[in-house]
């Protein structure tokens, strides 16, 4: 479904990078946890982050223990940062890449997510390749990502025709 909170994207961005490598299965299960160990994926909390709270990191079993990947999750936050301070809010920046045409689910990236990708690694995100980011795409809801025939893709398509699109 048609998502324009931050938190809400931030949180799923983050996610999406942990699941690299992995099954998303393994995150849902320590998905409340990641919410505790991140502050519930508050971007001006999590951007204060230090190498401190990273070593606490390390240590906790309940998330996904990869430097990488947590020191990413601190720097997109600050990332995020720049984009709201830049662009009013995340949300603008990644519906501005939603497509102008129905996408394939069976593809594994877009043009649209290798695009928006490379935008969100120019402005120094980490763990947001093409693939990463078209999954986060369909997850909420910038591209439908459902087939024609579940009765999912209706209540997705219904959403996101009466959906308003941040600018």
């Amino acid at each position: 479904m048609p998502v324009a909170d931050d938190r809400l994207l931030f949180e799923k961005l983050c996610l999406e990078g942990f699941q690299a490598g992995l099954s998303w299965l393994t995150i849902l299960k320590r998905r409340e946890r990641f919410r505790a160990a991140f502050h519930r994926f508050e971007i001006d909390r999590v951007a204060e982050m230090t190498e401190a709270d990273v070593e606490r990191l390390l240590q906790d079993e309940g998330i996904i223990r990869h430097r990488a990947k947590i020191e990413s999750t601190i720097n997109n936050a600050q990332c995020v940062q720049e984009v709201i301070a830049e662009m009013g809010s995340l949300a603008a920046l990644v519906w501005s890449y939603e497509p102008t045409k129905p996408t394939s689910i069976r593809d594994a990236t877009t043009p649209e997510s290798t695009a928006l990708a490379k935008d969100l690694k120019k402005r120094g995100f980490s763990f947001v390749g093409p693939t990463t980011v078209y999954a986060f795409m369909q997850a909420m809801g910038i591209v439908n990502g459902h087939l024609p025939e579940c009765e999912a893709w209706e209540r997705s398509d219904a959403a996101r025709k009466v959906f308003s699109r941040p600018s």
